[in-house]
């Protein structure tokens, strides 16, 4: 693979300490915002950043509830009709021009629409049943046993479950090493998913926030330190398969040697491997670092709508079984045990994960994996060839590059920005034509701004010197 080939992130704006977000005023004049080839901005869609505030909190316009009372069922069941028709193109505009998030788009879960007509609810642990019998129990565990054996872990060493989202699974693997370790402090890179620190201020953990390189990893010197300078008591590491804007992987031996040269045994750490995105990929990722339970780690999570792809946010969160009876209790309402964060949880996830597993198989995923990198590379060439800086890690299918100057195009791709960057997250749903669309409408956004400043600074020096037009 290619070499990595960094990109400055120098100028971020400073967010002043005593200055809170201020909320946008909600406008309802679009005219201004639109610009030749853009579609007009809908109400779903944000407003751009504007003065030296990194985010404008932009309200959320609501869709009236129809008054049935007021309309006759014809009219009522084409308004209806017109309002569903109108977000479905809305969906598709949008799916259409999805770039910046990590989001697999392309599924098909035809075959399952027939059981949407039922509440289906795993509420409790996955392997104790409830009295409520609309479940779907046999899927999940049938979807945890296809990661255990992906992670390396005996089927009677672990237990988990299928999360409503990436962030549960943060939430628990903290929560259960705060459990095994309730002296230990938690540590973290300053890259890391706002999840992770989000679980030391629920739990009332003392957290470090460690540096990083500028690829997007731990700092491990920085991470050394701190824990040789916290030595008395035990360390909680989340380890990252992926972060979130550069999408750098911290590297789990480095890690382990550093608790090792520092004085930690086993017993005194736990380790969370937050693998949203890449936690999925790296499996089948050639010459990639293993992430896997025959090494010393605690907890796995990786979410279900990224990468392998669902329609509704999912994940997966895995443990050791000598684990979880610190975080479990048997609840008689239930007739089950509550050893999750949420009570009741989505039963459809599991299907569509299984569903999935079971038509792609292993070659299936790696196929969509070696897709996502090829493309990937191919991204950062075509940018680079244009003019545009660019970085992506060697592991990774996050590009990320120069952030757009305007704000129309920022929206209408939905591109994810920090500061001065933006990124392309490339999925299996990202093809070659939609990257020589998106990578052609870059160019001339940016030719667009360039035009923009050369005549501002032509009609500066007009108003200086407007004997020089005479």
């Amino acid at each position: 693979m290619e070499a990595i080939l960094p990109l400055s992130t120098a100028g971020r704006l400073p967010v002043p300490a005593d200055k809170p977000f201020i909320p946008a005023v909600p406008r309802s004049d679009t005219a201004e915002q639109e610009e030749p080839g853009y579609p007009s901005l809908s109400p779903y869609q944000a407003r751009p950043v504007s003065g030296s505030t990194i985010i404008s909190h932009n309200y959320t316009p609501a869709l009236p509830v129809l008054d049935a009372d007021k309309l006759d069922q014809e009219e009522l069941e084409a308004r209806i009709n017109k309002v569903i028709e109108d977000y479905k193109e809305k969906l598709q505009l949008r799916t259409d021009h999805h770039m910046g998030y990590p989001y697999n788009l392309d599924f098909d879960y035809g075959p399952l629409e027939g059981l949407q007509k039922y509440c289906i609810n795993n509420l409790g642990d996955p392997f104790i049943e409830s009295n409520y019998g609309v479940h779907s129990r046999e899927f999940e565990i049938g979807v945890l046993q296809w990661f255990a054996r992906l992670w390396e872990i005996e089927l009677d060493d672990f237990w988990g479950y299928i999360t409503n989202c990436g962030t549960e699974g943060n939430l628990h693997g903290i929560l259960v090493g705060r459990e095994v370790l309730p002296d230990g402090i938690l540590y973290a890179s300053r890259e890391t998913h706002y999840s992770v620190f989000k679980a030391g201020r629920m739990y009332r953990m003392d957290a470090v926030k460690v540096g990083t390189l500028e690829t997007g990893e731990v700092d491990y010197d920085e991470l050394k330190q701190h824990l040789a300078d916290n030595a008395a008591r035990p360390a909680i590491i989340n380890v990252n398969i992926g972060t979130t804007v550069k999408g750098a992987v911290d590297d789990l031996d480095r890690v382990l040697d550093i608790l090792k040269e520092t004085g930690y045994t086993e017993d005194r750490f736990y380790i969370h491997c937050d693998g949203a995105l890449f936690g999925m990929m790296i499996p089948f990722v050639k010459r990639a670092p293993m992430v896997t339970f025959r090494k010393p780690i605690g907890s796995i999570s990786v979410s279900g709508h990224k990468f392998v792809g669902s329609p509704v946010p999912c994940g997966v969160v895995m443990t050791r079984l000598r684990y979880i009876k610190g975080v479990s209790s048997d609840v008689e309402y239930l007739n089950s045990r509550d050893a999750t964060i949420m009570g009741s949880r989505n039963g459809h996830a599991p299907i569509y994960m299984w569903y999935t597993f079971t038509r792609k198989g292993y070659e299936g995923l790696r196929k969509d994996v070696e897709k996502c990198l090829r493309n990937a590379h191919l991204l950062k060439a075509m940018l680079e060839s244009a003019g545009v800086k660019t970085m992506l890690n060697e592991l990774s299918s996050t590009v990320v590059f120069e952030r757009p100057r305007e704000e129309v195009f920022v929206r209408k791709w939905q591109l994810a920005c920090e500061g001065d960057i933006a990124h392309v997250v490339v999925m299996p749903n990202i093809t070659i034509r939609k990257l020589e669309t998106f990578v052609q409408e870059l160019v001339e956004s940016r030719a667009r701004v360039a035009v923009a400043e050369a005549l501002k600074l032509a009609e500066s020096a007009r108003a200086a010197n407007a004997s020089d037009d005479e």
